[in-house]
């Protein structure tokens, strides 16, 4: 029976309206212009929006201009995830509804009053910092007012919209018992009107339930009936949880839904923290004083790096009130006796047992902190002020108390640093910097519980968008960084250690579809440089070599292609995206050659398509002379970048397209035209005025870059897809610099490529080794130099095979590369067959050094690589004896 519930739960489901909409068969068919963002929205939006939420609009567009849209089209649903910036998607949609369709009057609801008045905030107090319009709102040089009322007025005022906010038992009660001056059905009637519907999944009660479709009065009915009023109403639903397995929700929304976009997906784009679990098995206390530890380690971490106003929020969340209340003043006394030799006792204490990647780290760092001075800092951060008791009633939500709403909704700004909670922080609530949530008590916990628990994790796990290196962020940018600096980008779930708890959890975290990685569940790997290779002069006293850079002058950038952008080939524009199958069996997007062909859509140089191009100029403003001036200093005129040789004259755009496509549309030349424009956009802005490499090679000593380094590896990989990366010994090899190599299959089969010409190397040169660089060797890098078409982004090979003999120092550089990146990154190929000892210059040295670099290793490189060292005369070997194992 589980195997069975299991499958049910993973059983695709088919949204037939957003299929529709995806294809490009519709795409074809309408006159769409919602491709790109109108200047009436994006110019009066302070947010830019997102490829998804543009698509969400261009969707609604699409639907509106469908026949018989106002009949069968006038209950919409989008389904985004928590934090995805669905109020920003209504923003957008107001001022489209009002500017395309002359609605004026929106009626915005919900189940809760704290969500209507955080978003009539949000659309109408210009003075909140998450006021969503640029001020004033003006199209078409119309000043545009929008108002919230209590009731429409009897005749409508231009360049005015109209927004009454109302929770969904205030609007039930206006309508089934008005009251004097209150909202009626006959002054709703009176004008089209937009709904908006938030969490609308509240709204779906009498689809759940046959019992509820008895009372005329339940909420679902009643946003059925307000939209009935009139014939041009339109009720847009907005959710983030949606149980499209119920038979009767998917039999109501297949054909409602035109937006879907989950947290799966939200997370795995890098617009949100991650979440990670990380299972306690210590008593409550033992669990805050944890979390506290954790949480100061971030605000360190992010002090360190110079990061401004970083506060991280932790909540203590329970399942009663009185369990929350004794747990918090436990808190309050535990901090209060604090000392430093209990603190230190505890780290050292849990050091020894924790199998946690995040809290080894914290403790390793506190370890090494005087712990007098630690103690003193945290009962400063945690003292009383800076706690909050958001503890209910159960009878209304918490978020209703306008006192510790106004606290919990500005946790950004003020100086709290916990909150201890019981029930409904799950919607409504718009925190940015919670970075922990510790889940007390051992009570089994019910599905419906969890459930609650798996949204506020989902409403936790929204990015925050600190400033770092003078720069603001809206996706996760530490990646790829150290462990330790990830930590300023995820979210940490503290679970209890209850088996039903942990089981209905996993249910509720799967229902919404959102990842969460185990904490516990990741390995750390060492490689240690090799003791001998520490004793030996290459080590002590020799060099590895990076090329100079030196800084671009403006007056340099008189071309498009100083800006990294070659117009002599072609560039394809993906049009067919939305409805072919992908491969990614590589890990990359692979287009099969049967389900796609390419189109030309505009040449700069013909005449006739000079019109398309400069109408797609129109729509950016980035192409307006005089900003485009400040980037392209030597260019005369927006003439001459669009048709001199040397900026975009010579430039030919395709598109590519699904087969059967024999003939773009004018829409569909247009949006090709603007996504080419936005690249050339993003290069000129990326690559000007920045650092080039010159064929000047620099020394740096080998201690310096060849140092023991760490990388974490997820032992049990979600994505089938994704390279095994692991530890292999190397205790036999003494000519490899580490005692294993952390690496993947392919770097394991160059490994083993340089291991079978080993015997061979060492007996023509005196010394012959492969050093493995580490990624976070930031100081070494090679930047191209002398192509006609400059990269400027550092690239550092992952080896360096270091030869030497009685004349010569020979530095090899080599790169394993995954098919999937060959084509991307080709031009690092030809940086590395470019080094060769005619073309580089080695300062501050004699001529006794040799610098060469080959082409990449790939899969079933057939000994190529090995090929290229004879043919650069480094390898010399009896090609009839000598065989690759």
């Amino acid at each position: 029976m589980p195997r069975k519930k299991k499958d049910k739960q993973e059983e695709k489901i088919e949204l037939k309206l957003l299929n529709a909409l995806n294809s490009t068969d519709l795409f074809s068919q309408q006159n769409n212009r919602m491709d790109r963002l109108p200047l009436y929205i994006s110019d009066n939006m302070k947010h830019h929006l997102r490829s998804y939420q543009l698509d969400a609009i261009r969707h609604l567009d699409m639907v509106r201009h469908m026949q018989g849209a106002d009949e069968l089209y006038n209950q919409l649903m989008f389904y985004m995830a928590t934090g995805s910036g669905k109020t920003d998607i209504m923003a957008a949609t107001i001022l489209y509804l009002y500017y395309e369709w002359g609605y004026q009057c929106f009626l915005f609801t919900t189940h809760t009053t704290a969500v209507v008045a955080k978003t009539l905030d949000n659309f109408i107090n210009s003075d909140s910092p998450k006021y969503l319009f640029n001020e004033p709102i003006s199209i078409e040089g119309n000043h545009i007012t929008i108002r919230a009322v209590d009731e429409y007025p009897a005749e409508l005022e231009d360049d005015t919209i109209y927004i009454k906010f109302a929770g969904i038992q205030q609007l039930s009660n206006n309508i089934y018992t008005p009251l004097e001056n209150s909202i009626t059905e006959d002054s709703l009637a009176r004008n089209k009107m937009v709904i908006l519907a938030d969490e609308a999944h509240h709204f779906n009660v009498g689809t759940r339930s046959k019992n509820s479709n008895k009372d005329s009065r339940n909420w679902e009915r009643l946003l059925d009936h307000i939209r009935k009023l009139n014939p041009k109403n339109l009720q847009l639903e907005f959710t983030a949880t949606i149980d499209l397995h119920n038979p009767e929700i998917y039999q109501k929304y297949q054909n409602k839904i035109i937006a879907e976009y989950d947290l799966s997906k939200f997370i795995n784009d890098g617009y949100s923290k991650k979440v990670y679990r990380l299972q306690a098995n210590n008593s409550d206390e033992s669990k805050m004083l944890n979390a506290i530890l954790l949480s100061q380690y971030r605000k360190r971490i992010a002090r360190n790096m110079d990061i401004p106003d970083f506060k991280p929020v932790i909540l203590f969340k329970s399942s009663t009130i009185e369990m929350s209340n004794n747990t918090e003043q436990i808190f309050h006394e535990m901090i209060d006796d604090l000392t430093s030799e209990s603190l230190q006792d505890f780290i050292q204490s849990q050091n020894k047992s924790t199998q946690s990647e995040a809290l080894h780290l914290a403790y390793q760092y506190w370890l090494k902190q005087d712990f007098a001075e630690t103690v003193s800092e945290l009962k400063r951060d945690f003292r009383r002020f800076n706690v909050i008791n958001a503890n209910d009633s159960g009878s209304k939500d918490i978020l209703d108390d306008t006192s510790v709403a106004q606290k919990l909704n500005t946790l950004e700004t003020n100086s709290v640093r916990a909150v201890f909670a019981v029930a409904k922080l799950s919607e409504g609530w718009d925190v940015l910097n919670l970075y922990d949530i510790v889940r007390i008590g051992e009570k089994n916990i019910k599905l419906k519980d969890t459930n609650s628990e798996a949204q506020l994790i989902g409403r936790g796990a929204r990015y925050n968008p600190f400033i770092y290196q003078g720069k603001r962020s809206y996706k996760r940018r530490f990646d790829e960084r150290k462990p330790e600096i990830q930590l300023l980008e995820r979210l940490y779930y503290h679970t209890i250690n209850n088996p039903q708890y942990l089981e209905n959890l996993r249910k509720s975290l799967d229902a919404i579809n959102l990842p969460v990685n185990e904490d516990t569940k990741y390995q750390t790997h060492e490689a240690i440089v090799r003791p001998s290779f520490k004793r030996t002069a290459i080590y002590n006293h020799g060099n590895i070599y990076y090329n100079k850079v030196v800084n671009v002058p403006a007056s340099s950038y008189d071309s498009i292609k100083k800006y990294g952008i070659d117009t002599e080939s072609a560039s394809v524009i993906d049009l067919e995206d939305a409805t072919t199958e992908r491969n990614y069996d590589t890990g990359a997007d692979k287009h099969e050659l049967s389900s796609s062909h390419t189109i030309i859509a505009a040449r700069f140089s013909n005449p006739a398509d000079q019109a398309l191009i400069k109408t797609a100029v129109s729509y950016m403003k980035f192409f307006r002379f005089n900003k485009l001036k400040q980037y392209c200093p030597t260019l005369t005129s927006m003439y001459e970048f669009l048709t001199s040789k040397s900026w975009l004259g010579q430039a030919v755009v395709q598109a590519r397209v699904a087969n059967g496509t024999e003939k773009l549309t004018s829409d569909q030349r247009l949006t090709v035209v603007e996504r080419y424009l936005a690249y050339v956009q993003q290069a000129i802005v990326k690559n000007f005025m920045r650092s080039k490499g010159t064929n000047e090679f620099l020394p740096m000593a080998v201690k310096e870059v060849v140092n023991d380094y760490t990388k974490r590896v997820a032992v049990d990989f979600n994505n089938p897809t994704a390279a095994k990366i692991g530890p292999y010994p190397m205790s036999t090899k003494d000519w490899y610099a580490y005692d294993q190599a952390i690496v993947d299959v392919l770097e394991k089969q160059f490994i083993d490529q340089i291991g079978a010409i080993m015997p061979t190397l060492k007996q023509q040169y005196q010394d012959a080794y492969l050093i493995r660089i580490d990624e976070r060797a930031d100081d070494f890098k090679l930047h191209d130099f002398d192509s006609e078409v400059p990269h400027y982004a550092g690239y550092m090979p992952d080896f360096i095979l270091y030869l030497k003999d009685a004349d010569y120092i020979y530095q090899v550089y080599m790169e394993p590369k995954g098919d999937q990146l060959l084509e991307r990154d080709n031009w690092k190929q030809e940086l590395l067959e470019r080094i060769n000892p005619k073309n580089v210059v080695i300062l501050g040295e004699n001529q006794n050094v040799k610098l060469y670099g080959v082409k990449f290793f790939i899969r079933d490189d057939k000994r190529h690589t090995i090929q290229e060292l004879r043919d650069k005369n480094l390898l010399k070997d009896s090609r009839d004896n000598f065989e690759l194992s």
